[in-house]
């Protein structure tokens, strides 16, 4: 063990081979510290925050080592991959000292917050022969893969229209200020409000829609800030807080995705079909029953989920998602023994995708510079 590494008993039994490190101890950590034990291809060798009270906070509730400093962590021989969990300002330069360290990274949305920092880091990463992987990984669980291999299967004819909603529910109401994660730790609101819901929230569904309906040809979309915000010193630079865009994708569906932390929660998805109508009722739950509904009077049925892995390790809260999921299917790329379900290529059109509908103003037309080969379902999905 590194004499940099806190000597803090591990909850694992340290046999597993892909050993991954966590970088980042705050609210989102205990998602993926929950979830983790789902995934015994995957050794926690330790944490690190550059906050040392989050890292004894984190370190002391879940019983895992940590890391006196970044560099510590990066030199241990026994971390194959990042997973980073800082704030969004802090991702390109930690993953770019991650893949300088010769390390795989798994990085928590958004991959970065600007487009061509985001190629830097997707060519250096390919140049070291090294694996980078974004979050979210929702397209990775039972109801998107049930959902995609409906429409593949025809379930309701040739889909023409989407309706995909995103509303967190009126944010600024609710007492956030008390929400706390399991190890101690505040939701980041500063953060969030800072870089809006649009880059938080948008990534959920197109992950889903360009996975479905292969790349988006040009996108309209607006963007704005509708209500100040009582919760933020005065001059804190906010994002917007409504979103709305409308996609064409180059396989012929149009798309209109709406995000927004004002109206009444809806995680929905509707695929509109020549021949009915597939609904999804909510993104942030793997499990989400998925219907088809073939008559417009009809009653919905509900399509038969596909067998995804078990997930006995759950977080205790309203994201019911197996968030190391994509850890371990980054650990799958880095292995090569099948294609990858979250190609870079394709997070990285999800990435300009999401930048430029925040980043809209009054109104935008754009057409996406980047692209990505067909993105393969899960094998137990096919």
């Amino acid at each position: 063990m590194p004499e940099d590494r806190l000597d803090l008993q591990d909850h694992q039994d340290g046999t597993a081979p892909f050993g991954v490190a966590f970088v980042g101890c705050g609210y989102v950590a205990d998602l993926y510290a929950a979830t983790l034990p789902n995934h015994p291809s995957l050794r926690l060798t330790g944490v690190h925050d550059r906050d040392p009270a989050r890292t004894a906070a984190f370190t002391a509730h879940h019983r895992v080592p940590g890391y006196r400093s970044l560099d510590a962590l990066l030199a241990d021989p026994a971390v194959d991959a990042v997973v980073n969990l800082t704030n969004p300002e802090s991702h390109y330069e930690v993953t770019r000292a991650a893949l300088l360290a010769g390390k795989h990274v798994y990085v928590e949305k958004p991959l970065a917050t600007d487009l061509e920092r985001a190629r830097e880091l997707v060519e250096l990463a390919t140049g070291r022969g090294l694996r980078l992987a974004s979050a979210p990984c929702g397209l990775l669980g039972t109801a998107a893969q049930t959902a995609w291999r409906a429409l593949r299967e025809g379930r309701i004819g040739t889909p023409r229209l989407v309706y995909a909603e995103l509303d967190d529910g009126p944010i600024l109401r609710m007492p956030f200020h008390e929400w706390i994660s399991p190890s101690g730790s505040p939701w980041p609101y500063l953060d969030e409000f800072e870089t809006g819901c649009t880059v938080e929230h948008a990534g959920y569904w197109l992950t889903w829609l360009t996975a479905f309906f292969g790349p988006v040809r040009e996108l309209t979309a607006f963007a704005t800030l509708l209500a100040p915000n009582p919760h933020v010193p005065p001059g804190t630079p906010l994002a917007p807080d409504f979103s709305l865009a409308v996609l064409s994708f180059e396989s012929g569906v149009t798309a209109r995705l709406t995000t927004s932390i004002h109206a009444p929660k809806d995680y929905s998805l509707r695929v509109i079909g020549d021949d009915g109508l597939l609904t999804v009722a909510d993104s942030w739950q793997y499990d989400s029953p998925v219907t088809v509904r073939r008559h417009p009077d009809g009653v919905p049925e509900t399509v038969p989920p596909a067998e995804g892995p078990a997930r006995p390790f759950r977080y205790p809260g309203t994201h019911d998602m197996d968030f190391a999921r994509g850890v371990a299917e980054l650990a799958v790329a880095a292995g090569g023994s099948r294609p990858t379900g979250l190609p870079l290529d394709h997070a990285l059109h999800v990435l300009e995708l999401t930048l430029a509908i925040s980043g809209a103003g009054p109104g935008a037309v754009i057409r996406p510079t980047t692209t990505f080969a067909p993105v393969p379902p899960m094998p137990w999905a096919r």
